[in-house]
């Protein structure tokens, strides 16, 4: 598998800056910042517009952040301990219009969940989506619905010391992003 930390074509500059980071200070989120990131979010294309997305966000010091946290997996602990704000993701698993099975509604809350993140970079915020958490806990602590269905959890915060971060993270944070050259995933054929 051929990798690369350089881009192939031109892209939105939002795309090039934005990372997952782990590093995060401890300068509160202000609301409209939040409110913002879930304005993004709302604008986000749907499978016949039903917008099956739905988040619980907590700030640090909540109850509610608590719960959220003590979900993570360990790994995930080590640095999300520093971030200001836990969001947690979830998709509404049938179609209101007639209770048939959504069959795009995890791809639609990526989407969501996509255009919140670019939302967080252009304010100055970074975002870090996990998918270590877990699920059981998660549900019991936030009292989720059997209609719903959990995404991921994202940290989000402003920048901060990377030296903060276990030294095994250190690294990873600094170093550039690989991704797989177009060749390696588009084709013009059949597979």
């Amino acid at each position: 598998m051929q990798t690369s930390s350089e881009f192939e074509s031109d892209v939105l500059d939002l795309i090039k800056s934005r990372r997952s980071r782990r590093a995060f200070s401890e300068r509160p989120i202000e609301l409209e910042r939040i409110k913002s990131l879930f304005e993004a979010a709302r604008w986000a294309p749907s499978s016949l517009n039903e917008q099956p997305w739905r988040y619980i966000y907590a700030t640090k010091g909540q109850e509610l952040w608590q719960k959220i946290f003590d979900a993570l997996n360990e790994g995930n602990k080590s640095w999300a301990k520093d971030a200001q704000l836990l969001i947690v993701s979830f998709c509404k698993k049938n179609f209101s219009r007639n209770g048939s099975a959504n069959g795009a509604a995890k791809y639609d809350v990526g989407a969501a969940n996509a255009f919140l993140s670019l939302q967080a970079t252009h304010l100055g915020l970074n975002t870090h989506q996990m998918g270590g958490f877990d699920h059981q806990l998660l549900r019991k602590n936030l009292n989720v619905p059997t209609d719903f269905e959990e995404g991921v959890v994202i940290a989000v915060g402003y920048a901060g010391d990377v030296d903060q971060l276990p030294s095994h993270l250190q690294q990873r944070e600094t170093s550039p992003r690989m991704r797989n050259v177009q060749d390696e995933f588009v084709m013009n054929r059949s597979f």
